[in-house]
């Protein structure tokens, strides 16, 4: 088993990262669990130096050099926005609180407002994710993407963030509709960890 350390305190996060990489050996920990409740640095301009500056703190401040760090940034892309809200995705509205559901609602409603004018295809965006997995040896970047567009309204009680609001391409339904597996296999998150196990196989880490 290889203990590996997450670092976000993103609960839907941790529950995708768990599904996906616990039956592969590793037992998934969030922060918290690991004993940390530092904040990490995240003054990227970019979702892959905000992941990479993420899990080398974090591999710093465990100090422990048989444990795995895994970071992800990960963000909404919107074109009519030129490419807002990007790396400030959780922090598009400016809601300082503590409240992660009040903290979502009040950057989909910011959206929504910023896309008053803008109608159908225009809508046009995408979920971006980036992962850095530090290990023994083992620094491995992954990168993955969801295609689709901006509703004119939240849909759906699952997800978290912009899923309510995202429509991926080819579907009928709002991320937040989906169930996690379904999600998992479209996901942008969920992309770049198949791409991760893919990376961990072809390097002998995992069968």
């Amino acid at each position: 088993m290889k203990r590996l350390i997450f670092a976000s305190r993103n609960a839907g996060k941790v529950v995708e990262v768990r599904r996906l990489l616990e039956p592969f050996g590793f037992v998934v920990q969030t922060m918290a669990e690991a004993g940390l409740d530092e904040d990490l640095p995240e003054e990227g301009c970019t979702f892959e130096a905000n992941a990479e500056s993420k899990a080398s703190a974090l591999r710093i401040l465990l100090g422990q050099e048989d444990v795995w760090t895994l970071a992800d940034d990960s963000g909404l892309v919107v074109d009519a926005l030129d490419g807002a809200p990007g790396v400030y995705s959780a922090r598009f509205s400016g809601y300082e609180g503590a409240d992660a559901r009040a903290r979502d609602r009040a950057n989909n409603a910011k959206l929504l407002k910023d896309l008053a004018q803008v109608e159908g295809v225009k809508r046009s965006a995408r979920f971006v994710c980036c992962l850095v997995l530090l290990g023994p040896d083992v620094p491995l970047v992954l990168r993955g993407t969801c295609e689709g567009r901006i509703l004119d309204a939240p849909r759906g009680e699952g997800g978290f963030g912009y899923d309510p609001l995202f429509l991926p391409e080819g579907f009928s339904r709002s991320m937040a509709e989906l169930g996690l597996d379904e999600k998992n296999r479209i996901s942008h998150r969920g992309q770049a960890l198949a791409r991760l196990v893919e990376r961990l196989r072809d390097q002998k880490i995992v069968t």
